[in-house]
């Protein structure tokens, strides 16, 4: 029995929405609160932008 690929609408998606869907489902299964998450990604932005500012 072979098992074939079934192509889902994630495949096509943006790498954007990809890696969104990865970081929710990474912050779910540790079961990271929702306040501490929303905490640290406010830190992992500010840090992205500084870095884009100095590219």
């Amino acid at each position: 029995m072979t098992t074939e690929h079934q192509p889902s609408p994630l495949d096509s998606a943006p790498e954007e929405i990809k890696l969104a869907v990865d970081l929710i489902y990474l912050l779910e299964s540790n079961e990271i609160d929702p306040n501490i998450a929303l905490e640290a990604l406010k830190i992992v932005e500010a840090d992205l932008k500084k870095k884009l500012q100095s590219q």
